[in-house]
């Protein structure tokens, strides 16, 4: 049975958003529209999607256990539709690439040696950003394809795939910090010491023990205040060896190194051009 793409998709804004309102604004049709496309969508499965007993609709059982489903048919139906785009033709002028400095590798720059030798006129823009601001960048149009943290959920109008390779975190402070000359830390000596982190992101994996704490909205930023002496931080592996090497301390503490899952992730709004869709695919190793 073939289903609509305007019912799965007015479906999953509605999950996603809580109400069939909700969605009509994101998609930019009026309420009875969606209520009619998910309608035929329950029809079509014999399954109803939504209890609509109380003031918000709310997932049934069949409609959270389809919800993942959906979003699969969505992304392979947007990757169907890039394919063939890009079949089409017609270059874009820009890509525009926002990335967390969470992922730096020789595969990166690899592949931004590969797309100056592909398409030598096209226009390639590259924004730091740390994670809820990587997502808000692609969302709004202001960047093609995004690189971050791999997160547990994604807006339905976000498309992402995870790279083969992960970044690496350790915990370091500079070299004349008193926890840089012991053996082995323990996570209860962090609390005895200032601690320095993003601002703009809390990862629920990162130790964040409480105490004093100072913070930066991105990693350069903070690594210069690490340098500094003024607290203990955790940070990508590669920034500290390539711009910090001598000059800090790697502690040895349980369950560090860890390392950490990295998404590339683009809308469903807008089409990427052939470029970008190239850089995605290449990211991705493929």
């Amino acid at each position: 049975m073939q289903y609509s793409p305007e019912s799965l998709q007015a479906f999953a804004e509605a999950a996603c958003l809580g109400s069939f309102s909700a969605a009509a604004r994101k998609l930019g049709k009026s309420q009875s529209t969606v209520s009619e496309a998910i309608a035929r969508l329950e029809i079509d499965l014999g399954l109803t999607l939504f209890d609509r007993s109380s003031r918000q609709p709310q997932l049934t059982e069949a409609g959270h256990a389809l919800l993942g489903r959906v979003e699969e048919v969505l992304m392979a139906n947007d990757r169907l539709g890039q394919l063939a785009h890009q079949l089409v033709g017609g270059l874009e002028s820009r890509v525009t690439l926002a990335m967390s400095d969470t992922y730096q590798s020789a595969e990166f720059e690899a592949r931004l040696a590969e797309i100056d030798a592909r398409y030598p006129d096209l226009e390639f823009e590259w924004l730091i950003a740390e994670d809820s601001d990587v997502l808000d960048l692609v969302v709004q149009g202001r960047a093609s394809l995004g690189l971050l943290a791999a997160q547990k959920d994604y807006p339905p109008d976000v498309s992402s795939a995870t790279l083969s390779e992960q970044a690496e975190f350790g915990l370091f402070v500079s070299r004349d910090h008193p926890l840089a000359g012991r053996a082995q830390v323990e996570r209860e000596d962090l609390l005895a010491y200032r601690a320095l982190r993003l601002n703009t992101y809390l990862d629920d994996a990162a130790p964040m023990l409480g105490g004093r704490c100072w913070s930066a909205p991105n990693y350069l930023l903070l690594l210069d205040m690490a340098v500094l002496g003024f607290g203990w931080i955790e940070l990508p592996s590669w920034m500290v060896g390539r711009f910090a090497s001598g000059r800090m301390k790697e502690l040895k503490v349980a369950g560090w190194p860890r390392r950490v899952a990295v998404d590339v992730i683009w809308s469903r709004q807008r089409r990427l051009g052939p470029a970008a869709s190239w850089l995605a695919e290449r990211l991705l190793g493929r």
